[in-house]
């Protein structure tokens, strides 16, 4: 009934979109989700873990599922299991082949686990599209207001390990040499990752989290060399592809998360074009 009254709202009245509670919700969730996820992405770019990002929504997707077979609601098995996740990545090694190797064999266990899951779990091939794709628009005060805890406890964090991330990230040797660890700073890192992948998936889903989480951040690395700058521009750049992507789906009534993932490409590709106008 909900998403029948959305797509009547979508096609029969348009010049009155903020008249619709969860077009409000849905705007300010994919604002949270957008911020957070160009903070976090910037960094997750800057330190070569993107591949971190992906194995972290599909272990997302088999925590949601299994939590949904338990009665339970999908955002707190997805938080659940991608915290774990990104605890055990960041513990089990910081040396680049060994974190490879760590990420890989968590991955392989997600989704084979996903897979027995969903065995499980074809009878509500709604939620599992929602799972896979995102559902702006579905997004309940509920789920709102743990969004908005999820992006002040990642942010907040975020900011208290800000100087040793940097550090470790841009001179990992001459951070270590100075007493920094930097298998805590992966861990600590990682967590607020996971956190960061548990939000997305609400927005774009288990299958298009790159979409917000590195496309925004690779497309200000493109464009600014100077850090401060780059998180400033990797949080704007997402959150106007969301925003533009909540209202162009509104207006179009095709899916929120083909606009988000389009304008990231295009945002993208435009910062490729910027830099290789700079560099000629």
């Amino acid at each position: 009934m909900r998403m029948a009254a959305m797509h009547t709202a979508t096609r029969t009245d348009t010049g009155t979109m903020f008249e619709y509670e969860f077009m409000v919700n849905a705007f300010i969730a994919s604002g949270i989700v957008a911020v957070l996820a160009g903070v976090v992405g910037y960094f997750l770019v800057l330190r070569g873990q993107t591949f971190a990002g992906h194995a972290l929504s599909h272990v997302g997707f088999t925590g949601a599922t299994g939590a949904v077979l338990l009665g339970l609601s999908p955002i707190w098995g997805m938080v659940g299991f991608t915290l774990a996740a990104g605890i055990a990545m960041g513990a089990l090694g910081e040396k680049l082949a060994g974190r490879d190797v760590a990420i890989g064999v968590i991955l392989s266990l997600a989704l084979g686990a996903g897979l027995l899951f969903l065995h499980f779990y074809t009878s509500y091939a709604t939620q599992v599209t929602a799972l896979l794709f995102g559902n702006v628009l579905g997004v309940s005060h509920a789920t709102l207001m743990v969004l908005a805890g999820i992006g002040a406890v990642s942010l907040i964090a975020l900011a208290a390990i800000m100087r040793p991330l940097v550090f470790a990230s841009l001179q990992p040797e001459l951070a270590e040499a100075k007493g920094v660890s930097l298998r805590l700073v992966s861990v600590l890192f990682l967590a607020i990752c996971a956190l960061a992948v548990a939000a997305c998936t609400q927005i774009v889903g288990v299958l298009l989290v790159f979409t917000l989480l590195v496309g925004p951040a690779a497309a200000a690395q493109n464009l600014s060399t100077r850090l401060a700058s780059g998180v400033w521009l990797a949080a704007l750049f997402a959150l106007a592809e969301a925003w533009f992507g909540v209202t162009l789906a509104y207006y179009t009534d095709w899916p929120t998360s083909f606009w988000i993932t389009a304008l990231s490409a295009l945002v993208y590709a435009a910062s490729l074009m910027g830099r290789y106008r700079a560099t000629a």
